[in-house]
């Protein structure tokens, strides 16, 4: 059967739209796969998010355009920037591999996602005819585009929905627990840390990590006006992580 191409009538906005956002979106990618600095990928993938964003909104999916500034944009790479910020941009990550054949289990698991999206894309554009549109858009959207995702999706997808949401908690739960370190002293009291700070000769309170510091980790520690470290304003269990990193890593000859 011979395939017809069904072509939408394409507006002026809408061609606007695409031929700025989708060079715009394409050269943050290629930005963010290149940058060796994390921050700055994590910069360059916002721009590709908001390009997204601004796509869907042109397409007349509101939904979606909102759902990727807030939750993507807004939620999951803050909370990723975040995650940078306390770690530190310079820390080290061991290139050895501990788990065998992971990469090739990697590489398999990615061919088959890719295999899937294709399978699902192209399941959603040719129809049983052989035709090369957009297959139930127009009745999906029928009572409007948010309507209509809520209804396919507490309907059809009910359960599909309900997984991904336990998945979901269950990773947080996972990460907390993962995140969890065990107390190697008592908790002090606040009588307690007020005596040992005026034994201590400080009555002052430490300024916090990062502060007056030449960088930007909670793994270095403050410096005080003088302009020597205070190594009790880091956390044990970053200075067991980062191997004690100091001022003078970062600091310019």
């Amino acid at each position: 059967m011979e395939t017809e191409l069904l072509l939408a009538a394409t507006s002026t906005g809408e061609a606007i739209t695409f031929w700025v956002l989708g060079p715009l979106a394409l050269i943050a990618a290629l930005m963010m796969v290149l940058s060796r600095n994390t921050v700055h990928a994590a910069l360059f993938l916002a721009a590709v998010m908001l390009s997204l964003a601004g796509l869907y909104a042109a397409q007349g999916a509101p939904f979606l355009a909102a759902a990727q500034v807030i939750v993507y944009t807004g939620a999951v790479l803050m909370l990723f920037l975040f995650v940078l910020m306390l770690v530190g941009v310079d820390a080290s990550d061991s290139l050895v591999e501990t788990l065998r054949g992971h990469r090739i289990a990697a590489i398999v698991v990615g061919i088959g996602f890719a295999g899937l999206l294709v399978a699902t894309v192209v399941g959603a554009v040719v129809g049983d005819d052989g035709t090369v549109a957009a297959v139930g858009l127009d009745a999906a959207n029928e009572e409007g585009n948010v309507v209509g995702i809520a209804r396919i999706l507490f309907t059809d997808y009910l359960f599909a929905f309900e997984i991904t949401a336990a998945l979901l908690i269950t990773a947080a739960l996972g990460a907390t627990v993962l995140t969890h370190k065990e107390r190697t002293e008592p908790r002090l009291s606040q009588r307690e840390r007020a005596r040992q700070r005026f034994a201590g000769g400080t009555l002052t309170s430490l300024p916090g990590p990062g502060v007056y510091a030449g960088h930007n980790s909670t793994a270095t520690p403050a410096l005080l006006p003088d302009g020597r470290e205070e190594p009790t304003s880091v956390s044990k269990v970053l200075e067991s992580t980062h191997g004690g990193a100091t001022n003078e890593t970062v600091r310019e000859p």
